[in-house]
């Protein structure tokens, strides 16, 4: 790997280097970002990065770059250099790791990095470990290199799959890399451990064994001096984290608690052995140190939790362990470590074979109940200010509200194991005791102790959907308590939003807890507070949601009440207390619901020809969609029952309020959030009055064609999709005349569409392209033959393989979801879940199957070029499977002929960017597998080869030449 230019060749490399860390224009710092982009990709980069390494006129963060080049090279590129050269390239890399052994740190681990995987690749070199050792583990100095190549190799085998091998071949390299060189490890380890003090309390040697303890047998470690070295770690600041880290790991390997019981029983006293330092680290207030004995002891509890259910007497000192760092934790930064074994030990201990275990643990969850509420409590401002109580720290304030969000839920698991009226008799109990010590204290301007008060109620909303509505025994005594707690912010919110978790009870208890209850929560509309306010808001809309049927006769004092405050309150609170509102109302006899609906609505209608009016800027028109919203919450709810022919009071009101509605869309065809509002309102009076609407359907067609055909905003596809639903081939109460007109609508949205996809850039559509394409699918669904044999079809793939340009996951989601579906068409079953009458899938007429393979011999080639071109460079992740899925449609249709289109595709890739080995092995397997009928099997190849080609090309070398993607035209 000699030079073959000058030593100043890499000059331009530095000069972008600069340009990148200066300050630059922000064009310039783009030209120097794509000219090292190329670079990195390039056959020069071999050479200049080793000049780079080894130069003197590089500083540090150029040459940082250089190995970090290089790491890319031998990963992705290492095709690019024969094979004779890698010996050189190994030499090379070695002697830069004697001259960076001292530092930088990062390159050094960078360089240690290229030659891991050099090792993966270079299959010829065969004493690794030997060699490594020979050339850096006999000097002092470069002996940190050793153990970083030691703790990097596993790691980087183990992500083997970035390395263009094969799995065959990356098995075989693991096995000569990893388990041929354990024991050697092993020794390794235990030699440089035992060499001198120092040596063992390295960090670097914990972080050694924690990378080998998955490639060595795990007894080997235990039953070896290195175990002592481990736990005496525990006791010297440097290497703690280190060792922590290092026992974590261990505990994890020995999960199958069956397989590992004498290993457990090895480890078991040392972790125990360790409660003094853990107690010792919170008197002395070393917050680190608590920190990482906290996370042993929950880490090793929540691995052996099986065992800990089994055997509940043997292994309770680590289970009070585990309570004790919950109990000690102050600041509260360890505790979040315990959360998640107190969950897993919930699971089991409430099944019915670990009752006496469970039985034996009572009085530890108990215990925990007690430390969850005292963990609750807000801070007590150290300089009066009740406004700060995190002294300006806004970030610790939002920590500490997520927090204890994790601390309901352990109340939660509590009530599980203890039962819910032990845990709400301790909530009841910390409430009654303020009540009687500092209730009489209390005035309107100052609450003592209010921390007190406010975390037990905390807790009971946090235990609110554990609590069954047939508890009898302290709710009955909780709630008379809790509408009577005193006017201060924080108690009051608590208060109001614990009402709420318990509205289901409140509709079983309805005839002497429900009124208390719904004026405390009414009278919380009037508090100064926002917060108070919007948590009043909340557990109303709850209230009414589940009392419903005990409110229908309250429609009055509700409706004085809603007209009152409705326009007082911030935009979420009004929809929040107007489903509450619509939710009563849906509770209706029939005959009473359109009087109501106009008592409740007709209001709301005349605000909003008021504010359609005059919204003349974005946050005027964006209230104007609210309150629209609004209406939309009605319709949901308000479903009465009518046997037609009967009118439906719900469609008779929908249709005095529709031309309303539509004279806004005409009126606000720029504001995407109006139409928006007014698609989503009419898409709900289909989905809830269903065919009911038959008479408003020519109007609200009408009003979604022109409305779609002047704005071009996916909603009015949205809207359309919900009568193509609902008035379908097939439906009861629809008949051919309707759904002929349905279809003839569904075409004249599609021709706008497809206007519009040649009008302007896929890119600039991904929302009305994902609105089309769910459309699609339901046309597919509900109209098949007459989509299928559409003029317009051609049109609409055509449509589809250009907006597989797109780089949005949800378009593309919705645009290979109506492929897979239309491909099934050229199968025997439809894609539909439904079943006839035989109980068999419904097939596909011969018709139609020839319609689908017409349209692959016509678009075929392309779309395969897009869905590879897609899979190797530009897809979300997630949408792997689906396209993926569209190749293997493609392949049942058409095998041998989307066989040649793969081979066209992989023959249009940029020069260098797959080695001709490559090629050749994925176009002979899929022949392979088409010849032997496996087409299945040809899904896995394509994911394989389009996964690897991604990985070392995680963008375009040379742009994506031929393979870019052509603009969409429509002539129609």
């Amino acid at each position: 790997m000699a030079s073959n230019g000058a030593q100043q060749g890499f000059a331009p490399v530095l000069a972008a280097l600069a340009t990148m860390s200066a300050v630059a224009d922000r064009s310039e710092k783009g030209q120097a970002h794509e000219y090292l982009e190329k670079f990195q990709k390039s056959p020069e980069a071999w050479t200049m990065t080793l000049e780079m390494l080894q130069t003197n006129d590089a500083d540090a963060a150029a040459k940082l770059f250089a190995a970090t080049t290089l790491k890319g090279k031998i990963v992705y590129d290492l095709h690019q250099i024969p094979r004779e050269s890698l010996p050189g390239l190994r030499d090379s890399l070695l002697a830069n790791l004697v001259v960076f052994r001292a530092g930088p740190k990062p390159i050094r681990l960078q360089l240690v990095v290229c030659l891991a995987n050099l090792a993966i690749q270079m299959t010829e070199w065969k004493d690794v470990l030997p060699l490594v050792v020979s050339s850096l583990g006999t000097d002092p100095q470069t002996l940190p290199c050793v153990l970083d190549f030691l703790r990097v190799l596993p790691e980087e085998v183990t992500e083997g799959r970035k390395i263009n091998l094969t799995e065959d071949e990356l098995s075989s390299r693991t096995t000569e890399l990893l388990v041929d060189n354990a024991q050697q490890a092993l020794s390794l380890l235990i030699q440089y451990s035992q060499s001198s003090i120092s040596a063992a309390q390295n960090p670097q040697l914990m972080e050694c064994i924690t990378s080998w303890i998955k490639e060595l047998p795990l007894n080997d470690i235990i039953n070896s001096p290195l175990l002592k070295v481990i736990f005496d770690d525990l006791l010297v600041e440097e290497p703690f984290n280190a060792a922590v880290e290092c026992l974590c790991t261990m505990f994890q390997e020995t999960r199958d608690v069956d397989e590992c019981l004498n290993m457990i029983q090895a480890l078991y006293p040392h972790v125990v052995a360790l409660r003094p330092l853990l107690i010792q680290a919170a008197k002395d207030e070393d917050t680190d140190r608590f920190k990482g004995l906290a996370k042993i002891f929950a880490e090793a509890g929540t691995c052996w939790v099986v065992l800990i259910a089994r055997q509940p007497v043997q292994l309770r000192p680590l289970v009070e362990g585990v309570l004790e760092t919950a109990a000690l934790d102050k600041e509260r930064d360890a505790i979040s470590h315990t959360f998640s074994f107190w969950y897993e030990l919930k699971q089991y201990l409430t099944l019915e074979n670990f009752m006496q275990a469970r039985l034996e643990y009572v009085d530890i969850y108990s215990k925990l109940v007690d430390i969850m509420i005292g963990h609750l409590e807000y801070p007590k401002p150290e300089h009066g200010d009740e406004k700060d109580l995190f002294d300006g720290d806004r970030e610790l304030e939002e920590k500490f509200r997520e927090f204890r969000h994790q601390m309901g839920d352990v109340l939660k698991d509590c009530c599980e194991v203890i039962g819910v009226t032990d845990c709400l008799g301790k909530s009841y109990t910390l409430i009654e005791s303020w009540v009687q010590t500092y209730g009489p204290q209390a005035t309107a301007t100052h609450v003592p102790e209010w921390q007190k008060l406010e975390a037990p109620l905390f807790s009971l909303r946090a235990m609110g959907r554990m609590v069954p509505a047939e508890e009898s025994i302290m709710l009955p005594r909780l709630i008379p308590l809790i509408v009577q707690i005193p006017e201060h912010e924080k108690v009051r919110f608590q208060a109001v939003m614990a009402l709420g978790r318990y509205t289901e009870w409140t509709a079983y208890h309805s005839e002497d807890m429900m009124q208390p209850q719904l004026k405390y929560i009414m009278d919380s509309f009037g508090h100064p507070s926002k917060e108070v306010v919007r948590a009043a808001a909340l557990s109303f809309k709850f209230f009414c949601n589940d009392c419903a049927k005990q409110l229908v006769d309250y429609l009055g004092p509700l409706q004085e009440f809603y007209r009152t405050q409705l326009d007082n309150l911030p935009t979420n609170s009004q929809e929040e207390i107007t489903d509450g509102i619509a939710s009563v109302l849906g509770r209706l006899p029939a005959e009473r619901v359109y009087e109501q609906l106009q008592a409740y609505c007709n209001p709301i209608m005349s605000t909003l020809i008021s504010m359609a009016q005059q919204a003349s800027n974005q946050k005027e028109r964006t209230l104007l969609a609210d309150k629209i919203g609004l209406v939309t919450l009605f319709v949901q709810w308000v479903q009465p029952h009518v046997q037609p022919p009967q009118e439906n009071p719900g469609v008779k009101y929908c249709q005095e309020i529709f031309p309303v509605l539509s004279a806004i869309a005409d009126n606000y065809r720029t504001s995407p959030a109006v139409l928006e509002a007014i698609c989503r309102c009419w898409r709900y009076m289909v989905l809830s009055y269903r065919t009911a609407m038959a008479p408003l359907l020519g109007d609200l067609a009408a009003a979604l064609a022109n409305g779609f055909s002047a704005s071009k905003q996916g909603s009015f596809l949205w809207a359309t999709d919900s009568i193509v639903r609902e008035f379908s081939e097939g439906t009861e109460h629809v008949d051919a005349t309707t759904t002929t007109a349905i279809f003839a609508f569904y075409e004249q949205q599609a021709t706008t569409f497809l206007r519009a996809m040649s009008d302007v850039a896929p890119e600039e559509l991904p929302d009305l392209i994902d609105d089309f394409f769910r459309l699609t699918v339901d046309m597919l669904l509900y109209f098949s033959t007459k989509i299928l044999t559409s003029p317009l079809m051609d049109s609409i793939l055509a449509a589809a393989c250009s907006s597989l340009t797109l780089l949005s996951e949800q378009p593309i989601f919705a645009t290979l979801h109506f492929l897979r579906d239309l491909l099934a068409y050229g199968g025997d079953f439809a894609p539909s879940s439904s079943f006839d009458a035989a109980n068999q899938r419904q097939t596909v007429p011969p018709a139609l199957q020839d319609a689908v393979k017409r349209l692959v011999a016509t678009h075929g080639e392309h779309l395969v070029q897009r869905i590879m071109t897609g899979m190797m460079y530009t897809f979300p992740r997630d949408c792997f499977p689906d396209a993926s899925g569209v190749l293997l449609d493609l392949f049942h249709i058409a095998p041998e002929q989307v066989a040649v289109w793969v081979q066209t595709t992989v023959g249009m890739l940029p020069a260098g960017s797959i080695t001709q080995v490559e090629s050749e092995r994925l176009l002979g397997a899929i022949r392979q597998r088409v010849q032997n009928n496996e087409v299945r099997k040809v899904r896995s190849l394509l994911q394989d080869f389009t996964n690897s080609y991604r990985r070392r090309n995680v963008a375009p070398r040379e742009g994506l030449g031929r393979l870019e993607g052509k603009r969409f035209r429509f002539e129609g």
